[in-house]
């Protein structure tokens, strides 16, 4: 399986922008769809963006559509998300996961089979 780890959170305020990046390792990254899912504190892990595994198709949920934006690097073995006018609602651990799947983007959580460790992104207001 791929291995995969994540970078770029911190802490901005409400409106503001954060970039994060996945790096992957171990695998045949171009075979996996790649998606960002994001988990706040007593809540489910949830879909937040994801990409095909040719980079052409990409997906989102409906709270972050229009804001973020997924793109992929085969090249370079990495997918980034670029999150702007973020909310306190944003507030999340994020992470990066990868689906063994040359047709589309899975939503749920249990078509993946590698995640990282996740990043923290905090939007104060």
């Amino acid at each position: 399986q791929v291995q995969l780890l994540e970078s770029g959170g911190g802490l901005v305020q409400a409106g503001g922008s954060l970039r994060l990046s996945c790096a992957a390792s171990g695998g045949i990254f171009s075979s996996y769809a790649m998606a960002w899912f994001r988990q706040a504190p007593g809540k489910e892990r949830e879909f937040v963006a994801g990409v095909n595994w040719i980079g052409d198709r990409s997906d989102y949920a409906d709270s972050v559509k229009g804001r973020f934006a997924i793109l992929r690097d085969n090249a370079k073995k990495t997918v980034s998300l670029q999150m702007n006018s973020l909310k306190p609602e944003d507030t999340a651990v994020y992470y990066c996961a990868a689906a063994f799947s040359r047709i589309g983007v899975p939503r749920t959580r249990d078509a993946y089979v590698s995640w990282g460790q996740g990043t923290q992104a905090t939007v104060s207001s």
